[in-house]
């Protein structure tokens, strides 16, 4: 049964520098409620739903008070904390902030994974309550030659293979990408053929990869948005593939994948590195429909001219309905809603806090 025929309802997550709002909206996705803020003032990088056992989790963090894993399992009316997030006195690291929170898959109850910076990946087996890091990762041989980008260094994409309970993928801003095939003991670089940065050079390792997403169908096809460059995998990150041809720049940050076709993909290019804004001052979302062969510019109900705003890596994604919902959000506050897989868009509102993450989950 589709999610149209269910009569699902969606649930839309934004993380800003203020807090977290929730929305809500029925299957059509025209009439939306709001919530929030929640976690007042604190600034959410990342907020998920965990349709295991209906939690929310959120990465909070304060200049001032430090960073903390916060989660509610009523829709935010309680919030409560993680304990143990962060590094042992004597690994000599300090946690300083944390990026991405991605629930384990159905079969591993409990597990939830955590990425921080400086780049490091934690594991809870007790549904966040408690931590530990994954110390096949933080030891990795390349480490001495990690480097930070501009958000520092940070490990902000964990993407799980939903076929292969060993494997997953991680990306690390500026490292690159990492995959592990025995479920984090041992993990090995995954950047042939990524150029670092706008250079024309290819190392093992060093790449700023700025997102990854898993395409549809439990395959081995992954969408990687370099700071420079589009590319795709068929083999599970073995070798990538650039695929930004048709594109109006090579510089973006947010990528994302259609939840039922592996050929679809989504990307809002940005001028560059130095100008961070959609080129032409013309807010576009790109489209592939053929595993980026080509790409066509989703305008319809975007701003045109004028638009100098920004997109973060982790504002831009897809639901589950059919047809699929299109969402991002910028850090002049606007978000924009597509319920027709980004043919048409929707300004939702203007007024929110810088968008930090936008994340979309299909609730029964």
């Amino acid at each position: 049964m589709s999610a149209r025929a269910s009569g699902r309802s969606l649930l839309l997550m934004v993380g800003t520098s203020k807090g977290l709002f929730l929305y809500h909206s029925d299957r059509d996705r025209q009439t939306w409620r709001l919530e929030g803020p929640f976690l007042d003032g604190l600034e959410v990088n990342h907020a998920t739903f965990d349709r295991r056992t209906g939690a929310v989790y959120a990465t909070a963090n304060s200049p001032w008070f430090g960073s903390r894993l916060a989660y509610s399992r009523d829709m935010g009316k309680t919030w409560q904390e993680s304990r143990g997030l962060g590094f042992s006195p004597e690994s000599g690291l300090k946690l300083d902030r944390l990026w991405h929170i991605e629930p384990g898959r159905p079969s591993e109850p409990g597990v939830v994974y955590c990425g921080v910076a400086p780049a490091a990946l934690f594991r809870s087996d007790d549904g966040g309550e408690t931590w530990e890091e994954v110390s096949g990762l933080t030891s990795h041989p390349s480490r001495p030659d990690w480097q930070p980008g501009a958000g520092g260094l940070c490990l902000h994409t964990i993407v799980l293979d939903p076929v292969q309970s060993g494997r997953m993928w991680v990306a690390i801003s500026s490292a690159g990408a990492f995959r592990t095939d025995d479920g984090g003991l041992t993990w090995q670089a995954v950047n042939k053929n990524l150029r670092r940065a706008e250079i024309e050079v290819y190392p093992e390792w060093g790449q700023c990869v700025h997102d990854v997403v898993l395409a549809a169908g439990g395959t081995s096809r992954l969408y990687l948005r370099n700071h420079s460059c589009v590319y795709r995998s068929d083999d599970g990150a073995d070798t990538w593939q650039d695929i930004t041809a048709g594109l109006p720049s090579d510089f973006g940050f947010p990528i994302a994948a259609h939840p039922r076709d592996p050929d679809t993909a989504y990307v809002i290019p940005l001028q560059n590195a130095d100008f961070r804004c959609p080129p032409e001052g013309k807010l576009r979302v790109f489209r592939a429909r053929d595993a980026g062969r080509t790409w066509q510019p989703l305008s319809r109900g975007l701003p045109q001219r004028g638009a100098y705003m920004g997109i973060y890596r982790e504002g831009l994604c897809t639901d589950e309905m059919e047809p699929a919902g299109v969402y991002f959000g910028t850090n002049t506050g606007h978000l924009y809603v597509s319920a027709d897989e980004g043919d048409r868009w929707r300004r939702l509102t203007a007024t929110l806090p810088p968008i930090y993450s936008v994340s979309a989950a299909v609730l029964n």
